[in-house]
């Protein structure tokens, strides 16, 4: 009798143990893998889309407005009656006999695209952005082009605009506004929205 207690004792034993550590791995396994959904994207969704200009507030309140004399190697857009003028990625609107950095304007074409440009697709879109500018291929061109709300970019270029919009902090490129998130623990700009221009 006391040896069939103690092989009864065991054998309950040895299978509490075994049911313990299986229900611990199992809980592990869940707990890890909401971890890691968790970290990827981290997003406020505080703009809506499109945003006034009147409700964005730049932290520099006077941007350097960049001229030159000339312009070599230009390429010449016409846009909707007026000429405006393209080189090394920059466009150029003229006044007073110099040529003005400005952001392009939506619809704007080019023939090939800047060197170092990078592909982002995003919901079945092919987008080409060089230096902050995004672009589809429409035929043998490339046009300026809005980027969708969710877009997802690495870097932004070096002139970007830190700005506010109702106390919260974002960044600003040619009138698209971005959000700084986490994308699988590497820092990522997402597209939160972009500026109308009154």
């Amino acid at each position: 009798m006391k040896t069939f207690i103690k092989r009864y004792t065991l054998s309950s034993l040895v299978i509490i143990a075994f049911a313990t550590q299986a229900s611990g791995q199992s809980r592990g396994n869940s707990i890890s893998k909401s971890t890691s959904v968790t970290k990827t994207t981290t997003i406020k969704k505080t703009v809506n889309k499109r945003v006034p200009s009147t409700k964005v507030t730049y932290k520099t309140p006077v941007r350097k407005v960049v001229s030159v004399r000339s312009v070599p190697n230009r390429k010449v857009i016409k846009y909707r009656g007026q000429d405006y003028y393209y080189a090394n990625n920059k466009y150029y609107t003229q006044s007073r006999g110099r040529y003005i950095v400005i952001a392009p304007k939506i619809g704007f074409r080019i023939n090939s695209l800047p060197p170092n440009y990078k592909r982002v697709r995003f919901n079945n879109h092919n987008y080409f952005n060089a230096q902050g500018i995004f672009y589809i291929q429409i035929n043998n061109d490339y046009e300026v082009v809005e980027p969708e709300i969710g877009t997802i970019v690495y870097e932004l270029p070096e002139d970007y605009e830190k700005i506010a919009i109702d106390g919260l902090a974002y960044y600003e490129y040619a009138n698209i506004i971005y959000e700084k998130i986490q994308v699988d623990g590497t820092r990522a700009y997402q597209v939160v929205g972009i500026i109308d221009m009154e």
